[in-house]
Order: structure tokens, then C-alpha cells, then sequence
């Protein structure tokens, strides 16, 4: 039995749509031989799927509801396609490699995207990013099928086939629009498959694409998975021809809304937002407590004098209602009347605990049944008046309420974030970087009860992201991950960052990301010690395997003597098993340990799984080694064979040592 090939390559969009669609629907499915692989595959029998499909299949028409550009088509296809590249793992750049979960990645968002879909298919909880807002000028991310002038002309009918044009060219025409709208397409597609079932997107625009942008999630995402335009005023700005734009936007879309809406009815917490001030509240409540003791009269006649003389303009000033305080915090008197339900309701009284006598009871009774009613009251939940004649309410405790839902309007002034940025990189190296702290605030909507949540940010910048997730751990000592994905865009040699040393944009990412994991950690105290501040570093490149690997068939028989090795010279053990745990869906962040067998180095990722060696010349036992662990996945070299028997033999051991079937062997050991 041969040893099934790694294929080494990215994920085919089109074949995990396919896989999507077969877990809905397998009897539209049928069985045929593969003919790359000689193997019996699914495959889609389109008019078994019409006939399921039913009155809603549908062949298209020349007047339907849609949003297109010049390049759309091209741009599906670009997602679909798989490529031959990896990713080079660099620990010398990275920060406590050994440990750390986070991931900072160097290269074309695009293919990154592609290489981390089997890995991470379904594993992110959120995504935020600040792709670039087109203005009209051409942008870094110009991918190869982009469209130049006469070929977007002649597609779009502005000119004939022999180039005689139909209408007047302009920088306004719609070839920049077509062109942003390609770039952010494929990529938004590749990115949602990476969402859990209750994840969601943010993402940053301004008024250039916003309309684009929200036409392309609603097809991505579907309409019925928008949550909202939040719109970030930054400051009041004089500059403008007509009205100064002192705001941008962040369109928030959802895997699947209804499934987080599932979630809130249990009680899970989403889209709630922090109410501000409080801080403002808890410092005086700590400073009375500590003046007065367990004198609780004294607390709240204070308490209630420093309320009466906050400032309008106070963050605080809209919670003045919550007026009292007991030994258990800051509380409101709410309303414990019952609504319109008559099979809830409770008329019982209740006892003033002063006077001792009956209390006054709400006209329709209590919101509470009596069982629940009289727990409440035994647990000094009521706020009683100064005799009986008052109807009690119940307390509603600050640290309960902390949070609210969301607006839909925030307010951050962006000089800020550049000012907090130059100060911790010594000089302003990097323009409009965003706010960690709105960053922040956005993770909390989503991620806030997820303290094991992934967050991945493709348009990364200078790291800002990676910034927040480290902040809010350290606040709820959460162990959140990120994975910052940048393309290497090369710096103006006549700039600040330039000349500071910083030769292109993931330099200067890389280096906050050292400075602020630093400096959190040192405020953090004890917390520090769980605290994960490092990242891996790892690079696009090409695939570590020479062409012959990928198309044999496209060489001669001479051509193969030079090829008798397929992997390219000096490519090193960590580059081969992080290609590998790419191509069988592993996740770049596991814990990674080595040890040797007979003077072989045998690699072993979380614990089983997957286990690699590279080495020359195995023998079997190296291969018991690796049997002994139980493993999921087991990936050699084919060089590391030195004959055909000890192959073959390969098949025993691990039957006997794990006791795997024939056709579990054959799913589980791979080579390359």
C-alpha cells in the first residue's frame, strides 16, 4: 500500500463550498473516479440539485437584483484558487516562541487567507480590519488580475475591439471602484468561512466605498446577518470644500445572527458595551467606605451630597439614580410592580424591617412569584421607605449593570491613538494608526465572555489589534489570541519611520507589538506571570517543494534525476512540519516539543497532534517511538525511507503499536 502525499497546497474554495453543500444536501451527490487521483470522489449531479431545489432554482435573467462591477467573476475564481505557498515560522524575530498562541504573519493577505482556511475553517470568533479607503489612486494590495485601464474598458464597453473609445476616460470612471471592490471581495469571502457560528466582522470604511462595501457583506454575510453602521466621530475638523467629515464608519456583520441572538435568550452576553463614568462612581464609594467603615447612614448621606454636585458634563452624571449604597455596593430603587401577567403576579406583604408592620403592595401586585418574592426579601434585596406606608423597591446593583446595549454612535478623538503611539515608539513612525481602546471596546461586544476567543486582523497596520487583545486580557487576565496577518509594504526612505529603522510596515507592527506586551505586563503586577504577550512570526513565501512535486507529469525522465530530492536545498525541519500543519488543518499557535530517537529528531505538536520526522535513514525504532504517542497524524519524509520493505513495514508497526486499521494507517501517515 502506497503512503498517501501531502498536497502541500492552500485550501480549494471550491472544493470545501462543495463539502458545505453535501452536509445539507448528500443526495444531490454522486459517486465518479477522480481523475487526478484515480480515487472515487463526490461530485455534484446539478439536475438531482434542480429537482431538490425545486420552484427556487433559478437560471438567471437579464433583469434581476444585484450588485456588479467589471472583475467580479475574476475575483470568485481568485478566492477558489488554490496556490503553492507557506509559511516560513521565524523564531529569531518572534517573541517567547515557545509559549506564546499569537501569530504575526508577513505577506499578500490574500494568500495568507488561503493558507490559514484549513486551519482555522470555523475557528475565529472575531475579525477586524482597516483595509484601505480607495481614493482613486491605485493602492498597495493590486492584485494580479486587477484590471488596467484598457482591458477594464474594453469589458465594461468603453471602447470597441480595436480600442476606439465611447465616452471620455476620467479619474472618477469606474475602473478605481471596480478594482477596490475585486480586492476586498475575494478576501471578505475567504474570511468568513474562518468564523465560528457566532462570530462577526468589523470593519473599518469612509464615505469613498461604504456603499460598496455594504452591498458586497450583504451578499457575502446576507442582509439578514447585519447588525450595524457605526459611525466614530474622531474629533471636529475645519477642513472640507463643503462640510467638514469629522467621522468614518465600522460595518458590523455576523456569521449568523440568529445564532447569537440564540445565545443572548440563554443569557450569553453580546453586543453590550460598558457604561462609562462608572469609574467616577466606584472611587468615591471606595473613599467613603473608607472614611466612614460599616457606617452605612454616613456612607449614603455623603454619597447622596457628592451626586447633588456633579457637573453636568460628567460621565458620570447620567447614573445619578443609582443614589444608595449598602454593604453589598451601589444600588438603585426599582420598580418591583408587576407588568401585565397575571400568572406571575404576588400580592402577599411584605414586612417593613423597622416598624415590623405591612407594607403598602403594588396595585397589580409583585412581578414575582411567592417563592421568589419571600428569597428576595430574606436576601435584603428590597429597599424599604422610612415606614411602611412606602411600597418597597428592589435593588438594582450597579456592578450588575455595568454593561448596556451598544450605540450605534461613539465618540474618540483620533489624535490619541497617534500620540499613545509615538510615545511608546519614541517618534511618530506610522500615520492614523487606530485607537486601541475603541479596538478594544469592539472585541468586548463579541468576545467579551469568550476569554479563549481568536482574533484575527488581515489589514493589520501597525499592530493596533494585537495591541487591544493584549490590553483586555490583562484586564479580565483572559488568554484571547490574535493573528496579524500584513503585507511587508516597503517605507518612504524619506520618513520619520525610515530613518528610524523601520524599512517597511511589519517592522513597525512587530516592534509595538514588544513594546506594548511590555509595558502591559509591568502594570499588570501578578497578573503579569499568565499574561501572554509574545507572537510567532512567520513569512509568505514560496512552497519549500521544488515544481516536480506539484506537476510530475510535466517533466521528462531525464528531467527527474534532477530532481531525486523535492524539497528545496536548505529548507529547514520547522519550515517542513508548519507546512505540513498547515495542509492537514492544524493550528500554527499548538504547543510544539521535540525529542530524539537514535539520533533522530522527532517533532510533536500538542501532544499527538501530529508528529512529524524528517530525518534520513529512519529506522523502526523511530517509527515505534512515534507509534508509542498514539497520534492523529504522522507525516515523514520520502527521503527518510532508505528502502521499500521499510516502508511497507511502516503499515505493521503502527497496526500493531496503535491498533489502527489498514485504510486508519493510510488516513493517518502521510509523506512528503
Amino acid at each position: 500500500m502506497e503512503l498517501k502525499k501531502m498536497e502541500l497546497t492552500s485550501a480549494s474554495g471550491s472544493e470545501l463550498n462543495l463539502e458545505a453543500l453535501y452536509q445539507i444536501m448528500p443526495s444531490a451527490f454522486t459517486e465518479v473516479r477522480d481523475d487526478k487521483t484515480g480515487e472515487i470522489a463526490h461530485k455534484i449531479n446539478f439536475n438531482t440539485l434542480r429537482e431538490l431545489l425545486g420552484d427556487n432554482a433559478y437560471e438567471g435573467a437579464d433583469e434581476e437584483y444585484g450588485f456588479k462591477w467589471v472583475g467580479k467573476n475574476a475575483a470568485r475564481r481568485e478566492a477558489a484558487r488554490p496556490i503553492n505557498k507557506t509559511l516560513r515560522p521565524c523564531p529569531e524575530e518572534s517573541v517567547d516562541w515557545e509559549n506564546t498562541q499569537n501569530l504575526y504573519i508577513e505577506g499578500d493577505n490574500l494568500e495568507v487567507l488561503k493558507l490559514l482556511q484549513k486551519s482555522y475553517l470555523g475557528k475565529v470568533k472575531m475579525i477586524y480590519i482597516d483595509p484601505p479607503y480607495n481614493t482613486g489612486n491605485d493602492f498597495v494590495y493590486r492584485d494580479d488580475f486587477a484590471m488596467k485601464a484598457d482591458g477594464y474598458d474594453l469589458e465594461a464597453g468603453n471602447v470597441d475591439e480595436l480600442g476606439n473609445r465611447f465616452r471620455k476616460s476620467t479619474d472618477s470612471d469606474g475602473r478605481f471602484h471596480s478594482d477596490w471592490c475585486s480586492m476586498i471581495y475575494q478576501r471578505l469571502l475567504i474570511a468568513r468561512s474562518l468564523l465560528t457560528d457566532d462570530g462577526a466582522i468589523f470593519i473599518s470604511i469612509d464615505d469613498h466605498e461604504v456603499e460598496n462595501l455594504r452591498k458586497i457583506c450583504d451578499e457575502l454575510f446576507g442582509e439578514s446577518n447585519f447588525v450595524a453602521q457605526m459611525i466614530w466621530e474622531q474629533g471636529r475638523k475645519s477642513a472640507g470644500k463643503t462640510i467638514a467629515v469629522n467621522h468614518e464608519y465600522c460595518l458590523i456583520y455576523c456569521k449568523s445572527l440568529s445564532r447569537i441572538l440564540q445565545l443572548i435568550t440563554e443569557g450569553k452576553s453580546y453586543w453590550k458595551a460598558k457604561k462609562i463614568g462608572l469609574d467616577i462612581l466606584y472611587s468615591e464609594e471606595m473613599r467613603l467606605r473608607s472614611k466612614y467603615g460599616n457606617n452605612v447612614s454616613a456612607i449614603n448621606k455623603d454619597y447622596k451630597t457628592f451626586l447633588s454636585n456633579l457637573p453636568e458634563n460628567s460621565p458620570a452624571y447620567s447614573h445619578k439614580h443609582y443614589k444608595c449604597i449598602d454593604e453589598r455596593g451601589i444600588y438603585f430603587p426599582a420598580d418591583a410592580s408587576a407588568p401585565d401577567s397575571p400568572e406571575t403576579r404576588c400580592h402577599k406583604p411584605l414586612l417593613h424591617p423597622i416598624t415590623m408592620k405591612e407594607c403598602k403592595v403594588p396595585r397589580l401586585g409583585w412581578r414575582y412569584r411567592e417563592a421568589t418574592l419571600m428569597e428576595l426579601y430574606n436576601n435584603q434585596m428590597f429597599h424599604f421607605g422610612n415606614d411602611e406606608t412606602t411600597i418597597p423597591c428592589i435593588k438594582r446593583y450597579l456592578k450588575d449593570t455595568e454593561y448596556e446595549i451598544a450605540s450605534s454612535v461613539i465618540y474618540k478623538d483620533g489624535r490619541g491613538a497617534s500620540n499613545r503611539l509615538a510615545s511608546l515608539l519614541d517618534k511618530k513612525v506610522f500615520d492614523f494608526p487606530k485607537d486601541e481602546y475603541v479596538i478594544q471596546d469592539f472585541i468586548k461586544l463579541i468576545c467579551l465572555e469568550d476569554k479563549t476567543s481568536t482574533i484575527l486582523d488581515f489589514f493589520s497596520g501597525s499592530a493596533t489589534t494585537a495591541h487591544a487583545v493584549m490590553k483586555i486580557n490583562a484586564e479580565d487576565e483572559g488568554n484571547r489570541k490574535f493573528i496579524m496577518v500584513q503585507l511587508p509594504e516597503e517605507t518612504d526612505k524619506k520618513s520619520e519611520s525610515y530613518k528610524a529603522g523601520y524599512k517597511n510596515i511589519c517592522e513597525i507592527g512587530k516592534e509595538r507589538i514588544r513594546r506594548a506586551g511590555r509595558k502591559i505586563k509591568d502594570e499588570a503586577g501578578e497578573k503579569a506571570a499568565t499574561l501572554d504577550t509574545g507572537f510567532r512570526v512567520f513569512k509568505c513565501e514560496d512552497s519549500f517543494m521544488n515544481d516536480v512535486y506539484f506537476s510530475p507529469n510535466d517533466l521528462s525522465q531525464a528531467d527527474l534525476f534532477s530532481h531525486i530530492n523535492n524539497i528545496k536545498d536548505g529548507t529547514s525541519d520547522l519550515s517542513k512540519l508548519f507546512g505540513c500543519m498547515l495542509d492537514w488543518g492544524v493550528q500554527l499557535s499548538l504547543p510544539l516539543s521535540n525529542f530524539d530517537v537514535s539520533g533522530k529528531t522527532i517533532y510533536n505538536v500538542n501532544d499527538g497532534d501530529l508528529v512529524a520526522c524528517f530525518a534520513e535513514d529512519i529506522n523502526e525504532e523511530v517509527i515505534a517511538a512515534i507509534a508509542e504517542l498514539s497520534p492523529l497524524r504522522v507525516v515523514f519524509c520520502d527521503s527518510c525511507f532508505s528502502d521499500a520493505p521499510l516502508k511497507m513495514n511502516l503499515f505493521e508497526l503502527f497496526k500493531q503499536k496503535c491498533g489502527w486499521s489498514e485504510e486508519v494507517v493510510k488516513n493517518r501517515v502521510h509523506v512528503i
